[in-house]
């Protein structure tokens, strides 16, 4: 696992754990919420390498 794939991973596992603290999940619905909330930060962090390196999602070119 890359830094980047550890780091996506502690910071949805801090969301999650955010939302149990104020009540919005609970722990026994944790694994379906975290899958979701998990992807949701994986798709941005790659989507923000794409806009700073200039590519679109496929890699090929610019992205405007």
């Amino acid at each position: 696992m890359d830094k980047i794939q550890k780091q996506a991973l502690q910071v949805a596992k801090e969301i999650v754990v955010k939302f149990i603290e104020v009540g919005r999940i609970s722990p026994s619905n944790f694994s379906e919420h975290f899958n979701a909330i998990h992807a949701d930060v994986v798709a941005s962090v790659v989507e923000q390498e794409n806009k700073l390196a200039g590519t679109s999602e496929d890699g090929k070119g610019d992205a405007r």
